[in-house]
């Protein structure tokens, strides 16, 4: 997957959470937990994209462990809506296996930029 498909995928997640935030009951938990997921969900997508502008790889790490951060927040945050039943887990369960998809493309990304970086420094420090 290209950047530019993974930039969709990110937007389009986003975009379903604001669609289902805006179908939580409006209850205490219902609104609590909606402005938390709402923060979580859809930041994934800004974060994804400042990643591929970062400035070096070590800053792209930097920049997608705070995708992996918030997807994994937002995970956690659609299993505690699953679990207290406010929302039926039918509806729920398509959104959580894209999160949980995304989380795993974008830790995945993490250990190979970090293992390009490795390669890359041995291989300088040998030409030393």
């Amino acid at each position: 997957m290209n950047k530019d498909e993974l930039r969709e995928r990110m937007t389009s997640f986003a975009v379903r959470i604001v669609k289902m935030v805006d179908s939580l009951p409006s209850s205490i938990a219902g609104n609590a937990i909606a402005r938390q997921i709402v923060r979580s969900g859809t930041s994934p997508s800004a974060n994804y994209r400042a990643a591929c502008l970062a400035k070096s790889e070590k800053d792209f790490i930097n920049k997608l462990k705070m995708v992996e951060e918030e997807l994994d927040e937002t995970s956690h945050w659609l299993e505690i809506i699953m679990r207290s039943q406010l929302m039926t887990e039918s509806r729920l369960k398509p959104l959580h296996q894209e999160c949980s998809e995304l989380l795993n493309i974008i830790a995945k990304s993490i250990i190979t930029t970090k293992a390009r970086i490795n390669t890359d420094e041995i291989v300088k420090s040998n030409k030393s």
